[in-house]
């Protein structure tokens, strides 16, 4: 084919997030880039669009033009965000320019009407909702919006995964840590209930993050009572208990790179201290905030350099 294998590879993953799954679905395909400011405006319209109808057989996907320039090559697209609409493998409409819920509804319905999707197993009594390489792509989205520091985003995505599989352990966690992140910890612990009266749900090792994340949440004080830890930590340098109650309520209050910065001068001075206290802290807001994402990823390679280095 003379392709390089960099692009063989390249068109063996859009084959299989796009081609395939558009042989009876049809593909919403969004080109998209992290710095495009409009691509961030219509992802949710996107995505709250595409799961609203996952039942009738429109599946979304995501391609990064930074990660894939040889596909929107492909594509020739010029611009962002560029939208199709794909079926059997082939563009079937333009939806660039329906950057609303109801004009991109609208496209979709006449689409729907005129081709040949597969909206649910045949002779079912009701169509089959998402499946689950779909929902997986959807809670990679919600991670990905969680990863770049958007809550509120990353729980409208997460809250409907949950109504369409009530049984997904990952995006139940996801939407407790987006809620806490949000600062909406009340919230946070009444879904954090529901995960823990299913016995399914509560056993699920992806519910340890949103544990943490509800336990760090809980050390939230006010503002007087911050500032008063923090003079204490200051006063004290070689207070490990000073330095470990002002980290703990610094996180909760939001503060995460104060927490951090104290945690780890705490593991370089006495990684012993407490059984390793503080390092087990780290451990768990990473944990809470998510492995991926690029704070945490920056953050676990300061503590290796203290470990390690």
């Amino acid at each position: 084919m003379g392709l390089s294998i960099d692009e063989q590879k390249a068109v063996d993953r859009f084959r299989q997030t796009v081609v395939e799954p558009s042989q009876n679905k049809l593909v919403i395909l969004d080109f998209w880039a992290e710095w495009c400011g409009p691509c961030k405006a219509l992802a949710p319209v996107l995505e709250k669009v595409a799961g609203e109808y996952a039942d009738k057989g429109v599946v979304l996907a995501k391609i990064n033009v930074d990660e894939e320039q040889f596909i929107a090559a492909q594509f020739q697209v010029r611009s962002i965000p560029t939208v199709y609409a794909m079926f059997q493998g082939q563009p079937v409409a333009d939806l660039t320019n329906a950057r609303s819920e109801s004009q991109l509804k609208q496209v979709l319905d006449q689409l729907l009407a005129q081709l040949p999707v597969q909206a649910g197993a045949e002779g079912a009594a009701a169509p089959q909702g998402p499946s689950p390489e779909e929902l997986a792509q959807y809670v990679k989205m919600g991670e990905d919006a969680l990863a770049g520091g958007d809550p509120q985003r990353a729980a409208g995505i997460f809250a409907q995964i949950t109504e369409f599989a009530p049984e997904n352990a990952a995006a139940h966690a996801g939407l407790v840590r987006a809620l806490v992140q949000m600062g909406e910890t009340d919230q946070a612990r009444q879904v954090m209930d529901v995960i823990e009266s299913d016995p399914r749900l509560a056993t699920d090792p992806a519910i340890a993050a949103a544990r943490s994340a509800i336990e760090l949440a809980g050390i939230k004080v006010d503002d007087g009572e911050l500032a008063g830890l923090r003079a204490a930590a200051e006063a004290a340098p070689g207070d490990m208990d000073a330095q470990f109650a002002y980290a703990e309520a610094a996180f909760a209050a939001g503060q995460r790179d104060a927490a951090a910065d104290t945690l780890l001068a705490m593991v370089a001075a006495d990684r012993e201290w407490n059984e390793g206290a503080a390092r087990a802290k780290l451990l768990k807001i990473f944990e809470a905030i998510g492995l991926e994402d690029e704070w945490v990823v920056a953050t676990r390679r300061r503590l290796s350099k203290i470990l390690f280095g």
